[in-house]
């Protein structure tokens, strides 16, 4: 808590003793008032280091994120409602039903390239769907098919104390040590038998361009080690490294079987990316997440139809899956120039974003449009998604309070959720460059404060 209130906490829902005549101030849920009235520091700086070099291997990477990704990490939490948690799992779920309907897959591949056509079977490992908090509830945002992030979110999650007694509810241990780390496996092993029954999985390769040069190369490091110790060989590569030959994808003497894919070339369109590309298309490789799934679920065109209530009825779509989508879902459009005029006009109420943008590259609130930037949309693929400001979380940076920005990552395989994270930042979009911002841990607050204390 805050140093003026940790000796004085009272758990949500429970009212405070007030003197007579004292105006009581608007009702707040729990997990909103944790997040404007908790300030402490609730991250072990020790117990991550012992959480991400577990293997004696990747002893310093540390503290080469300390010194190279000096917010890669908050100090402190989010706390987010169990009903709100519920939504978001309710709405990911009915979104994965309406992707399976006949309608919906015919148009979205319709616009995907002939690369997407292909369904080996895996589902695709690593899905992320990125939420902020509206009035209505939680509202989703985007949906990633390589969503960075989970075995580092892992890792800090291990590594948070409680900040005072009053909130020893909130730290409690939920989990066995390594039971996430084995549901990440298990996803992986899942994607490799959809497409190749019970042969013996031998050699997994992490795939991204420049991979050491990535802000996220550190968890590729946990992903290796994650398959090692499972007694799966696994390395982390460049694309160029990769030869496609005799019907086999090769990297050095050795014929990989499964890539842990994390290229941002969904498509496999890039020269240095064909050897890769030709191994995929002919089989002979396990690609998770894989350009069909990209199509199905990432491209900002997805987010039309999902907003559509009317089109999703002529699909099938079941009456409570529309009911879902239609309060999860912010109403999106193409930005087209028959458009152009009325979505200036109302600019300040929109977000805009590239069709296959990841990472809110390329992505602007209305609001802070100029007229150089609007020329830039009209002339590329954006669509325009009604605004939902994400959440506001208090905390301390160097004594003093600071007010962040935070969204809201569910990290998900077929539907289920992993994994709840959060993302706090200053700006317009979310970044890794924010003081006192970073990735950082969910707390789910139980709906009542009894629970709470019996915890």
């Amino acid at each position: 808590m805050s140093p003026s209130t940790k000796n004085s906490f009272t758990p949500p829902g429970q009212a405070p003793d007030s003197a007579p005549g004292t105006a009581l101030l608007p009702s707040r849920s729990a997990a909103e008032f944790l997040n404007q009235d908790c300030f402490c520091r609730t991250l072990n700086q020790g117990r991550l280091r012992e959480q991400i070099e577990r293997d004696p291997c990747l002893q310093g990477l540390m503290q080469s994120i300390t010194q190279t990704r000096p917010h890669l990490f908050s100090s402190t939490v989010v706390f987010l409602a169990s009903e709100m948690a519920k939504k978001m799992a309710a709405t990911i779920a009915a979104i994965e039903r309406v992707i399976g309907l006949p309608g919906y897959q015919a148009q979205a591949l319709a616009r995907a390239p002939a690369i997407a056509q292909y369904a080996f079977g895996p589902i695709g490992a690593c899905m992320g769907f990125d939420f902020h908090l509206g009035v209505q509830g939680p509202q989703l945002i985007e949906i990633n098919t390589n969503a960075g992030g989970a075995l580092l979110n892992v890792a800090l999650a291990r590594a948070q104390e409680a900040c005072c007694e009053e909130m020893d509810w909130a730290f409690a241990p939920k989990a066995s040590p390594d039971t996430l780390e084995q549901t990440f496996f298990d996803m992986f092993a899942s994607e490799w038998q959809h497409q190749r029954g019970n042969a013996a999985l031998g050699y997994v390769l992490i795939v991204d361009d420049d991979p050491a040069a990535q802000y996220l190369a550190p968890e590729f490091e946990l992903f290796r080690q994650l398959f090692i110790r499972h007694g799966v060989a696994a390395s982390v590569a460049d694309p160029s490294e990769l030869a496609w030959r005799d019907g086999k994808l090769w990297h050095g003497a050795r014929v990989v079987d499964l890539v842990y894919n994390r290229l941002t070339d969904f498509y496999l369109a890039e020269p240095g990316h064909q050897a890769l590309k030709c191994a995929y298309e002919a089989g002979a490789v396990v690609l998770t997440p894989h350009p069909r799934s990209h199509a199905l679920h990432a491209d900002k065109r997805n987010l039309i139809a999902l907003s559509q209530d009317d089109l999703l009825a002529t699909w099938g779509a079941s009456s409570a899956d529309r009911r879902l989508l239609q309060a999860g879902v912010p109403q999106t459009q193409l930005v087209t120039p028959e458009r152009a005029d009325a979505l200036w006009a109302s600019r300040r109420q929109l977000f805009f974003k590239p069709v296959g943008s990841f990472g809110g590259k390329a992505a602007y609130r209305g609001d802070k449009l100029t007229r150089r930037v609007w020329g830039e949309i009209l002339a590329g693929d954006f669509v325009a998604q009604a605004l939902v400001p994400p959440g506001q979380r208090l905390i301390e940076v160097d004594g003093v309070l600071t007010d962040l920005k935070f969204d809201l990552r569910a990290y998900t395989y077929h539907g289920a959720v992993q994994l709840l994270a959060a993302r706090m930042y200053a700006g317009q979009t979310t970044n890794f460059r924010t003081e006192g911002g970073g990735f950082a841990p969910v707390i789910v607050v139980p709906p009542h404060s009894q629970d709470m204390e019996a915890r």
